[in-house]
């Protein structure tokens, strides 16, 4: 793949725009050399205005999404992809969120441009556990834990009932939630089944891959272990 073809599909800019990227001596080599568009180079040694070129097709990273952000690339107001680099979002192909947290909901978030590696992650068979941590607008009634087991709850306009999740009560107003279906606004419509609001809700993890450190507004690439962690149990975090 030519150099200008290779570093515009990365969303560095149109062919055009990295043409001129590549007149103004801005594409080098990691020495600072400055690269031809015609040079035939490898992928780590091209840098953009001293920084290495982002990785090929078959990235994945996550993102800790605050409150008042929304997952889409065209809404009004701010978007996820106003927390990452500007050129993610013009990656060819795409980098996508992994399903989706409401504009209400914070937590671990996951894109990528993998397509084979997303419809595995969100696949029903893949049986991928998220954690989520809810605040409650009032105090639990104390079956919740078995209905939610259960495998038998209904939800609004739903034709089938929900997969067995499981209720973890942190205190009368704070519960932990394990879910291995992603059904729309799922979390908040099953409290509502059960005559309760959900005022703050907070996904901690899918599978056994958490946030760490970061705080909200950050991201990180993520690498072969870290997709490992996804498709383990919550459990077995560390």
């Amino acid at each position: 793949m030519r150099l200008v073809k290779l570093i515009a599909n990365l969303g560095y800019g149109s062919r055009r725009e990295v043409q001129a990227m590549f007149r103004e001596g801005r594409i080098t080599d990691p020495s600072g050399e400055v690269l031809y568009a015609d040079d035939k180079v490898g992928h780590a040694d091209v840098y953009v205005d001293g920084e290495p070129l982002d990785p090929p097709q078959g990235i994945a990273l996550m993102l800790h999404k605050p409150v008042g952000v929304t997952c889409s690339t065209k809404d009004a107001g701010r978007l996820v992809y106003d927390l990452l680099p500007r050129r993610f979002a013009l990656r060819d192909p795409l980098l996508s969120s992994v399903g989706r947290l409401d504009r209400d909901t914070s937590g671990l978030l996951l894109f990528t441009d993998d397509g084979g590696l997303l419809h595995r992650i969100i696949s029903p068979k893949a049986s991928v556990a998220k954690v989520y941590e809810a605040t409650l607008a009032s105090d639990l009634r104390g079956d919740e834990a078995a209905l939610f087991a259960s495998g038998t709850l209904m939800l609004e306009s739903e034709k089938t009932p929900l997969a067995p999740a499981e209720l973890e009560v942190v205190d009368a107003r704070h519960a932990r939630l394990t879910l291995t279906e992603g059904r729309y606004h799922q979390v908040r419509r099953m409290f509502a089944a059960v005559g309760n609001h959900v005022e703050q809700l907070h996904r901690a993890s899918v599978g056994a891959l958490t946030l760490g450190t970061l705080s909200e507004g950050e991201w990180r690439l993520l690498d072969a272990e870290d997709l490992a962690c996804v498709f383990a149990k919550p459990s077995q975090a560390t």
